[in-house]
């Protein structure tokens, strides 16, 4: 009793010295943009707005498809989305096929200059208005990815304080550290390959050629930098794989980790 008497005299001492601010507030639950896959929003809700999800993991481990289905579910409830590509490697047509609204999306291709990605989204996250943005990093080089000073870092994670945008940064490897506010790893655990491959080429922007059981996809080097309307990548010739997403951050101290298929 005489313990909490004593405390009280002194939270009332301090309030009149100093006022408010040695209350204890409650925090807010961070507003959430759901995913659109049910496998990860029934564990974690979605990606939260007003902070930074970093996505990260090998090739062909289901970052796009990731990607595309968080488009897909903000573009189909009226959000603005804008995709900073750096790597020019996104395809609207796969997006479209995919239910994404590409007149709710901004697409900033940025022909591999890192410079120019990160003011674009430094750009787009001061000026407003966007429910999702997505800083595509998959296709750069690991090296280059963990070169990126973490001042850039810093800088967006002020600049979505308090927001509704979610900022997504899609990276080949970890780089981001304690400026995430969620950080998962994707991997491929299987793949099911089409019985049969046929494919249309008709800008010449690749050819498939196959080895033994192997197929291998080849850039044609005279392809013309404007025509990307059929841009070829080993996701479109994948049927389906199973998607494993480990939680890095916060921790997850049950273990727990999620798994999803993506349909072609």
């Amino acid at each position: 009793m005489k313990t909490a008497v004593a405390k009280k005299e002194i939270e009332s001492a301090l309030a009149d010295r100093f006022g408010t601010i040695f209350e204890r507030r409650e925090k807010c639950p961070r507003e959430i943009l759901p995913t659109g896959v049910s496998e990860i929003d029934a564990l974690l809700n979605g990606f939260p707005r007003g902070a930074i999800t970093e996505i990260h993991g090998a090739a062909s481990s289901g970052r796009t498809s990731l990607l595309v289905s968080v488009l897909a579910f903000a573009t189909a409830h009226e959000e603005t989305c804008a995709v900073i590509d750096c790597s020019d490697t996104f395809d609207p047509l796969s997006a479209a096929r995919a239910r994404v609204d590409l007149d709710r999306l901004l697409w900033i291709r940025c022909m591999n200059n890192l410079e120019h990605a990160f003011k674009a989204t430094d750009l787009l996250l001061h000026s407003g208005g966007f429910g999702l943005v997505a800083l595509n990093l998959a296709d750069v080089p690991p090296i280059r990815v963990r070169r990126i000073i973490s001042s850039w870092w810093f800088r967006f994670r002020r600049a979505l304080e308090n927001t509704p945008t979610a900022l997504i940064a899609i990276t080949p490897v970890p780089c981001i550290r304690s400026c995430a506010n969620l950080v998962l790893e994707l991997m491929n655990e299987s793949v099911v390959w089409p019985s049969t491959v046929s494919l249309v080429l008709d800008n010449r922007d690749a050819r498939v050629t196959k080895k033994g059981s192997h197929l291998t996809l080849v850039r044609d080097l005279a392809r013309q930098p404007g025509n990307f309307s059929s841009a070829l990548t080993h996701a479109r010739l994948l049927e389906r794989m199973q998607v494993r997403v480990n939680r890095e951050r916060p921790l997850a101290w049950d273990g727990r980790s999620i798994g999803f298929n993506t349909i072609r």
